[in-house]
């Protein structure tokens, strides 16, 4: 939660409440979806790296994560059109818990190392406290607005 809350407010990304963070954190509000609507989406950020949950229009979770390293996280609209409990990467030989597809083969997917910044291969690599939330939130038909 300190690093999603770093990442939205610019600050160093330590996850830590060191002064800095404390002092933001005393004047700090929800953070405000760009779009507005009924329905749910996910909005994320990438130069942030931070997704926002959002349910008619008011965001109701922000997550902290980690994009591609090579800056290959594709940005844009699109939905989720694939989910898997636990999905099998070919390429990488990897499993990826909780992983809800959104474009070819990049996913939101819990990965045990989300460091505070660009670290994945593409995928947009969630915290395994996060990624049961993410997955249950992100029904087939979520859009996804990446940018």
């Amino acid at each position: 939660a300190i690093m999603a809350f770093q990442g939205w407010n610019g600050i160093e990304r330590d996850g830590t409440a060191g002064p800095e963070t404390q002092k933001r954190l005393a004047t700090a509000g929800r953070p405000k979806a760009k779009r507005s609507g009924g329905g749910k989406w996910l909005e994320g950020y990438i130069d942030r790296q931070v997704v926002l949950l959002v349910r008619r229009g008011k965001v109701v979770r922000a997550i902290h994560f980690s994009s591609g390293a090579a800056g290959n996280t594709p940005r844009g609209t699109y939905s989720i059109y694939r989910k898997e409990l636990m999905s099998w990467s070919i390429p990488f030989s990897s499993w990826m818990p909780y992983a809800s597809y959104f474009t070819g083969g990049f996913a939101f997917h819990e990965y045990p190392d989300v460091p505070g910044y660009p670290a994945s291969h593409g995928c947009v690599r969630i915290a395994a406290p996060f990624a049961p939330y993410l997955y249950e939130f992100a029904s087939y038909g979520t859009p996804v607005h990446m940018s």
